[in-house]
């Protein structure tokens, strides 16, 4: 056993002393490296193989991106070439009168303020919703210092402008017989008050730069040029020095603003005409003549005021010196909106509503025209905020249908007659 196993060694050792270790070494290191650099050349080759797709996925991206932009342009540049016909409501109210039983209502001895928007809680959905909506001022806001005052002269507090903004005014007139009550300075602090309000005004001005300038409104798009004028200012003389300060019914000077109106390019001219006689239903022949001026010369709507009562309306079709025809429309006078006055009709009212429609050529149509009428109610048996407009047909309802059981049967009774007066100068 021993013998063979030191043979066995021999052999072992034999064998081992024939083989070359460094060079088999190489041979192995050489075998790693092909295959590293077969390894580094495969993955360089992925490498860029991927990297070329990638970019050829980008730009295929950017490009198809680039087509859905190119044809959303194109989409929206098809549906601004698409004009359609444009619609909005003029949404019109009467006089805007301020009595001391009216300011006295509205005082509260407390805060010493005055706050006059509970008189319109009933009907100022109809105004605060309007597209536009535009009144007459039949006071001024001349300031607390002059003193507040009534008939013949009037002065009221600057709350009432505050709170015709929120109740949804956006354009007064103010050329009227009563602008001139508190003097020049009256006037000038009027227009003031009115700026500080943000509610667009014309009609009376601080300098002749202002009078030649055109009150322009947009609504929906459509471009609303005013012009504004009244019969005269109570026999207050206008000041010599300032002519310019109240537009006054005049021809030449209305033809004058007509067109210089026109040069803005305006879709509609309205006007606003402070006219008529005192409490009589019916317009005057002189309201006739210069409503037929006024359409001839470019004007589209003519909104009434001073009367202090209703009188009526209608839409025309106007034919112009040309031959060719254009809608008109014409309300002689929209009586008081808020007053506290007593004689027949004075508390009769409307807020008026004039659907306007501008085509795709270019043309203007009145297409309808209604009215919901109001009544400047007085409520005697409170000590105060007596004064309340109401909506006379909701009032009506509500009493017939039990909806409001403090409604007396004396009001329904009065509202139903007072509604039977308006329907009779306007038409149902």
């Amino acid at each position: 056993m021993r013998r063979d196993s030191k043979r066995t060694r021999n052999r072992r050792k034999k064998r081992n002393s024939d083989i070359d270790y460094p060079k088999a070494r190489k041979i192995l290191v050489s075998m790693v490296l092909c295959l590293f650099v077969i390894f580094v050349i495969i993955a360089i080759f992925y490498y860029f193989k991927n990297k070329a797709d990638y970019q050829n996925l980008v730009e295929t991206s950017k490009q198809e991106i680039e087509n859905e932009n190119q044809e959303n342009q194109n989409d929206s540049q098809e549906k601004e070439e698409e004009p359609t016909d444009v619609t909005f409501t003029l949404t019109a109210i009467g006089d805007i009168m301020c009595h001391n039983t009216q300011y006295n209502d509205a005082y509260n001895k407390d805060t010493d303020t005055y706050d006059f928007s509970y008189v319109f809680d009933d009907i100022s959905l109809y105004t605060k919703t309007a597209d536009i909506c535009v009144g007459n001022l039949e006071t001024t806001f001349a300031g607390e210092e002059v003193g507040y005052s009534s008939y013949p002269t009037f002065n009221t507090p600057d709350e009432l402008a505050y709170d015709l903004k929120d109740l949804g005014v956006d354009v007064l007139s103010t050329a009227g017989n009563h602008a001139l009550d508190k003097g020049f300075d009256g006037l000038s602090r009027t227009i003031d008050t009115l700026n500080a309000a943000d509610i667009s005004h014309l009609g009376t001005y601080k300098s002749e730069e202002e009078q030649n300038k055109t009150l322009i409104k947009y609504v929906k798009g459509i471009k609303i040029a005013f012009v504004n004028y009244t019969y005269g200012t109570n026999g207050i003389a206008i000041p010599s020095d300032k002519p310019f300060c109240v537009n006054l019914i005049d021809e030449d000077l209305m033809k004058k603003q007509i067109e210089s109106a026109k040069e803005e390019n305006p879709d509609i001219i309205i006007a606003c005409m402070h006219w008529g006689n005192e409490y009589k239903t019916t317009q005057n022949s002189t309201q006739e003549e210069l409503a037929d001026f006024l359409f001839q010369n470019g004007v589209d709507i003519i909104l009434g005021t001073h009367p202090h009562v209703l009188e009526p309306m209608e839409k025309r079709t106007v034919t112009l010196e040309d031959g060719s025809t254009k809608d008109g429309f014409v309300i002689y006078s929209l009586g008081n909106f808020i007053a506290d006055q007593n004689a027949e009709y004075t508390r009769d009212s409307i807020i008026l509503n004039i659907d306007i429609t501008k085509h795709t050529d270019g043309t203007i149509t009145i297409d309808n025209y209604d009215y919901i009428p109001i009544y400047m109610y007085k409520d005697t048996t409170k000590t105060k905020q007596k004064m309340k407009l109401l909506d006379i047909n909701k009032t009506i309802y509500n009493y017939e249908n039990y909806i409001d059981t403090s409604i007396s049967e004396t009001l329904y009774n009065t509202l139903k007659s007072e509604l039977s007066k308006i329907q009779k100068i306007l038409g149902e």
